[in-house]
């Protein structure tokens, strides 16, 4: 599994020897905390696949690492059989989302300490 590294201006992804093999990756990827949009923990990290695998490796339901392509950029993928995954949603990045399986992950979200966002309060007619 991949090791995640916060730190006050940047989040470090560093993929395993494995997880670089099958994503075909050299580099860890690095994530300023500014362009975090969001991140979310899922059960199924299957279902937030999107596009078509660029490059990387996939068996269905059991592993998928890589770069996957969509009409809108592309999407780094590092998920293991139906584990929980941290989904997280970035902006001005190589990646548009990046999803990895992750024992940590609420760790993660408590550590990023993301602002909360509320909304407006609906107009009284």
């Amino acid at each position: 599994m991949a090791s995640l590294s916060v730190h006050s201006d940047r989040l470090e992804i560093h993929l395993t020897r494995a997880e670089r093999t099958l994503a075909l990756r050299r580099e860890s990827i690095v994530v300023q905390r500014d362009n975090i949009r969001s991140v979310i923990i899922t059960e199924d990290p299957w279902i937030w696949l999107r596009g078509i695998r660029a490059l990387g490796s996939i068996i269905p339901l059991i592993v998928a690492a890589g770069t996957w392509k969509f009409h809108g950029g592309k999407d780094f993928v590092s998920i293991k059989r139906h584990r929980p995954a941290v989904v997280i949603d970035l902006v001005d990045e190589e990646f548009a989302r990046v999803i990895l399986t992750s024992q940590h992950a609420t760790d993660l979200i408590d550590s990023l300490k993301l602002p909360v966002e509320q909304t407006p309060a609906e107009p009284s007619s």
